[in-house]
C-alpha cells in the first residue's frame, strides 16, 4: 500500500477497460488520480468508485486528438494538485476491421492515426514540459503487441508503433534529469472496446496471416493484468527501468 502516496497521476482513456482499473489502483495506492476521456458520465461513474474507495479524483473530459484539450488537462492538473508526477497514455482506438495495408482507407489512417499517435504525443509534450523542469516523473505508454510483433491491421499497427519509438525518445532525452519512460504492449485484452468488435468485418487476409505467428490457444489478459504493470511502472520500485518495451500477453506471440 502507499506505493503512490500523494503522487500525481493522470491517466487518459480513464473511463473504462485498462485505464478505469489503473486508475482505481492508483488512487488505492495513494495518488491524486486524474481521469480523461471522452465519455464525461463513464468518467464520473469511475470516479464516484474511486471516491466511495476513499481515494481522491479529478475529472476532465477531453478528446486527445485536440492538442488544446490536451494542454487543458494538465494545466487544470496543476491548478487542482499543484504537479504532475506520473503520465498514463492509455487512450487509443482500434481500427474496425483489422485490415490490411492494401485495404485500409484514408479515413482509418486518419483517425488512428489523429488519436493513437498525435494524441499520445499532444498529452506527454504537455506534461514533459512539466516533469522536464521538476527534472522527476514518469510516463508509460500503452501501446499493443501489433506495434512490437505487427500482429494487427495495417493503420493500427503503424500509430502504435510510433508510441514505442516515442518512448525510447523520451527516454534517452529523459534519463538525465530523472524522467523516465516505458511502453507496455499487451496483447488482446478483455475490455468493452475489444469486446464491440464486429467479427464480421474483420478481413480475413490479415487474420489468417496473424494465426500462423501467434499461440490463440492460450488465455487473453484481463485488464487487471495490465494495470498492474501500470502501477509498477508508475511507482518507484520500477526508478530503474527506463525505455523498455514489455509485451504482456501470457506469451501468445513469442
Amino acid at each position: 500500500m502507499n506505493r503512490l502516496q500523494n503522487k500525481v497521476v493522470i491517466l487518459t482513456g480513464g473511463n473504462s477497460g485498462i485505464g478505469a482499473c489503473a486508475a482505481k489502483m492508483c488512487a488505492a495506492e495513494g495518488a491524486k488520480v486524474v481521469i480523461s476521456a471522452r465519455r464525461v458520465e463513464q468518467l464520473e461513474a469511475v470516479a464516484s468508485e474511486i471516491r466511495a474507495a476513499g481515494g481522491e479524483v479529478l475529472v476532465v473530459p477531453c478528446d486527445i486528438s485536440s492538442s488544446e484539450q490536451c494542454d487543458a488537462v494538465v494545466a487544470k492538473t496543476l491548478e487542482t494538485f499543484g504537479t504532475v508526477d506520473v503520465l498514463v497514455n492509455n487512450a487509443g482506438v482500434l481500427d474496425s476491421g483489422i485490415e490490411a495495408i492494401e485495404k485500409i482507407s484514408d479515413e482509418t489512417i486518419d483517425r488512428l492515426v489523429d488519436i493513437n499517435t498525435k494524441g499520445t504525443l499532444y498529452m506527454t509534450r504537455a506534461a514533459a514540459k512539466v516533469m522536464m523542469e521538476k527534472k522527476s516523473g514518469s510516463i508509460v505508454n500503452v501501446s499493443s503487441v501489433a506495434g512490437y510483433c505487427g500482429n494487427g491491421g495495417a493503420a493500427y499497427v503503424a500509430s502504435k508503433a510510433a508510441s514505442i519509438g516515442l518512448t525510447k525518445n523520451i527516454a534517452m532525452r529523459g534519463a538525465s534529469v530523472g524522467v523516465r519512460c516505458n511502453a507496455i504492449c499487451p496483447g488482446t485484452v478483455a475490455t468493452p472496446m475489444t469486446a464491440t468488435l464486429d467479427r464480421t468485418k474483420i478481413d480475413p487476409d490479415m487474420m489468417g496471416a496473424m494465426a500462423k505467428h501467434a499461440d490463440l490457444t492460450l488465455p487473453i489478459c484481463m485488464p487487471e493484468d495490465v494495470a498492474n504493470l501500470v502501477l509498477f511502472l508508475a511507482c518507484d520500485e520500477s526508478k530503474a527501468v527506463n525505455g523498455q518495451v514489455i509485451v504482456i500477453d501470457y506469451g501468445a506471440d513469442l
